[in-house]
């Protein structure tokens, strides 16, 4: 009895201690323990009824994104146990430390979209994922539909998406491809409130033009101005001006004082691949051939053939991303028109000439087979492209000098690849990159139409070309000025 009577006050003593510290039944119950990212915050009785409570407080996300029904945080877990414990939370005292901390759900769909991005460092490609939450899958389509039809013209898209048979009589372009080139998937489920949800289609297609839903800059246009002008020095190409400005339909539409248009930088979200068959007309140039007669002294010229420009039709395939072209390949080529070259007959003969060297015209030599421009000199994506880009002319096409002069520069760079400079003596240098290969060594004298290399896609490129660049007053990025190389033909 005296034992017995010991261990009945030492139970009582420690459930008297437990109870200080917290409630306990002698029955087990069942209810419902609630973590928040991974913490415990309380015991609820109700799992359905915690859920209702918050959906019952959550009016103005209803009426907001207009739906009818919010669910818990995705951050929220709930489980199932058996306790003794009686301090049970209400539904609200739940709530409460919810809402502060973390964000509720509702049904909607999860866009992942892969971007490759280029480093600027070096030779690689780095990965981004970009997450786009809408209510609605078709604010999404809808905005991919709007977006691709800022690269493409409407009469161009719809007749793509029309499924007839094109066939090109003459020359022309048919759309043999349009199509999305990133990894898109699409998830149904709860979506966060507190992440941007997209609920208005042109939100969105804004945002996958520009990579923000900020809106664009405004510009007055003044007295003189030209598209080409307002673009290049607002760090744009005249193509991305026309996509901004969709009621301009070419770079040569006028301008008037006083008039409004968008300007801003394009960073397309998404690759829109364009892949066209091209018939045109390429005018192919007439070459000189200089001859020398040693009857006749030094200085003496005479034209003996006029030169006459060729004319080929040239179907070529052409690839383009986001309205850029990336790739050009030349499938055939039909001579209309022969060329008929130039022949120059100069005196052999020395004497003694004291004078000036007489300047000739057409000092700059096409420094490729091609005519065909794939990207031209100036901004696109608020980065300037410093050269011409040529290309249809084939892997190892001869790579010409574009006129006189010493060789300073035969190496290899991780964004120029096999690359080319040539000092010509005169104030100018030029630039050949992306070359298969090189015909000449440093320090060697070329003469204007030599072949110094063939056309490749070494280095950071599309696709097979060349990058002609011309500069002035020092080699190219040590203290020479880049020019528009066009403006010197």
């Amino acid at each position: 009895m005296k034992h017995k009577k010991i261990l009945t006050i030492a139970l009582a003593g420690i459930i008297s201690l437990n109870l200080g510290m917290q409630k306990f039944s002698l029955t087990p119950k069942t209810v419902y323990h609630v973590y928040l990212k991974g913490k415990s915050i309380g015991l609820v009785e109700s799992k359905e009824d915690l859920e209702k409570y918050i959906d019952r407080e959550q009016e103005s996300l209803k009426e907001k994104y207009n739906i009818k029904k919010v669910y818990a945080p995705d951050e929220l877990d709930i489980k199932k146990e058996i306790t003794y414990k009686e301090d049970i939370s209400s539904s609200e005292e739940i709530y409460t430390k919810i809402k502060d901390s973390s964000s509720f759900s509702i049904d909607g769909y999860e866009i992942n979209i892969k971007k490759e991005i280029a480093s600027k460092e070096e030779d690689k490609t780095e990965t981004k994922n970009i997450k786009i939450y809408v209510i609605d899958k078709k604010v999404f389509t809808d905005s991919i539909d709007k977006t691709v039809k800022s690269f493409i013209t409407n009469e161009d898209y719809n007749t793509y998406k029309s499924n007839k048979k094109q066939k090109i009589k003459e020359t022309g372009k048919i759309i043999e491809k349009i199509y999305i080139e990133n990894d898109i998937t699409i998830k149904k489920g709860k979506i966060p409130t507190n992440k941007k949800i997209y609920q208005e289609v042109d939100e969105l297609s804004r945002y996958l033009l520009f990579g923000t839903t900020k809106s664009q800059a405004i510009y007055t246009i003044k007295d003189g101005d030209t598209i080409n002008d307002i673009a290049y020095n607002n760090k744009m190409s005249n193509e991305e001006f026309l996509i901004m400005n969709p009621e301009f339909t070419s770079e040569n539409a006028l301008l008037y004082a006083g008039q409004n248009v968008n300007i801003g930088i394009l960073n397309p979200q998404i690759n829109i691949v364009e892949e066209d068959e091209v018939v045109a007309y390429e005018e192919k140039k007439y070459q000189t051939e200089t001859r020398y007669d040693n009857s006749k002294t030094v200085g003496y010229q005479e034209t003996t053939q006029q030169g006459v420009n060729g004319k080929n039709r040239v179907t070529q395939k052409v690839r383009k991303v986001n309205g850029e072209t990336t790739n050009i390949i030349t499938a055939n080529t039909e001579e209309i028109t022969p060329v008929i070259n130039e022949i120059i007959v100069k005196g052999g003969k020395e004497e003694l000439y004291t004078g000036s060297p007489i300047p000739t015209a057409g000092a700059w030599g096409w420094p490729a087979s091609c005519n065909s421009v794939s990207s031209p000199f100036g901004y696109r994506w608020g980065t300037l492209h410093d050269g011409t880009d040529i290309a249809g002319c084939g892997r190892n096409s001869a790579i010409y000098a574009a006129q006189s002069g010493t060789v300073i520069i035969v190496a290899e760079k991780w964004d120029n690849g096999k690359y080319i400079v040539i000092n010509h003596n005169n104030g100018y240098y030029t630039m050949y990159a992306h070359l298969q290969g090189f015909a000449v060594k440093k320090g060697q004298q070329v003469e204007k139409g030599q072949v110094i290399g063939g056309m490749g896609d070494s280095g950071f490129a599309t696709g097979v070309h060349l990058h002609y660049s011309i500069w002035l007053g020092g080699p190219p990025y040590s203290g020479g000025k880049v020019l528009n190389a066009m403006s010197m033909y």
